[in-house]
């Protein structure tokens, strides 16, 4: 089946009710995109802000009849006008094997590994961390995520206690348990992350050794490590929580940091740690530190 793109120029205000209406009009999907240069950070809490300018993306059959279409979306997301669009055709194409292809093992650090379930580990005997991407929160793509990864693979974690802050799809308390954690906790804001978490330690051979909680029911652990990936706001206001978790002499991590809002989160935990200088990617960065007595 041949599948024709109609993509819209709206406004954030009328992009939620354009892409509903899509939908019920049976797009095969319909997805949200940035039109220009508008990347949103660091939204707030229980917020799911869009771009001043969004393009709504709607697939729909090759076979579909675009005048009627078009206007029986008028009449139904009345008082709102029909924004501008165009149509692109598709030819139909293997469209899971495309997307397959774009993601390919990535090492981190000295022995990590992160390798999509349809590949083979370049290297058999090194830590591997089978992980799929998609919509669970980190598969070590991002800048922040790759950072944390390198930062474990240079830690001796072997029969420590971590803890993974905002675990997400769980893939740094997998990584340290796979490189010698007796235990590793992961903890998020989301009972997806959680469930995502579980399914990953599972498929990689270590949910014995990880457990999962959210931030409320988090058990007590004795930890000396803690790896916090997560945004600048919420690390500034957890940092007297999260130097509670360490001894003395324990390790920290955190990321999720642009570079200008470093310095808020690095004083934010010096009373608490011996900082180590920034480490900087593509305008993200990682802090780390030594826990005082």
């Amino acid at each position: 089946m041949d599948w024709i793109q109609i993509t819209f120029e709206s406004s954030a205000k009328d992009a939620e009710r354009l892409s509903e209406t899509l939908s019920e009009l049976d797009a095969a999907s319909v997805s949200l995109k940035d039109s220009g240069d508008q990347p949103i950070f660091e939204p707030e809490l229980g917020t799911e802000p869009l771009w001043g300018d969004t393009q709504v993306v709607a697939l729909f059959p090759g076979s579909i009849d675009l005048d009627a279409l078009m206007k029986e979306l008028s009449h139904r997301i009345r008082p709102i006008k029909l924004p501008p669009w165009k149509q692109e055709p598709l030819e139909e194409r293997d469209w899971t094997r495309e997307w397959m292809t774009d993601f390919k093992p990535i090492q981190f650090g000295e022995r990590i590994w992160v390798v999509p379930s349809w590949h083979e580990p370049p290297e058999p005997e090194a830590i591997n961390i089978m992980l799929d991407p998609g919509l669970a929160f980190g598969s070590g793509t991002h800048p922040t995520t790759a950072l944390c990864l390198e930062w474990l693979d240079g830690l001796d974690l072997h029969d420590k206690q971590v803890i993974d802050y905002g675990c997400g799809s769980g893939i740094l308390a997998i990584a340290a348990a796979k490189l010698g954690a007796r235990a590793a906790l992961g903890i998020d804001i989301d009972p997806q992350a959680l469930t995502a978490t579980r399914d990953n330690a599972e498929q990689n051979g270590v949910a014995e050794k990880i457990n999962v909680a959210l931030p409320e029911n988090a058990p007590e652990f004795e930890t000396e490590v803690v790896v916090a990936n997560i945004l600048a706001g919420p690390l500034v206001e957890l940092a007297p929580q999260l130097s509670a978790l360490l001894p003395a002499g324990g390790q920290i991590g955190l990321s999720g940091i642009l570079e200008e809002q470093a310095k808020m989160v690095r004083d934010a935990y010096l009373p608490f740690f011996a900082m180590a200088e920034p480490v900087v990617r593509d305008d993200w960065v990682r802090l780390s530190g030594v826990r005082l007595d």
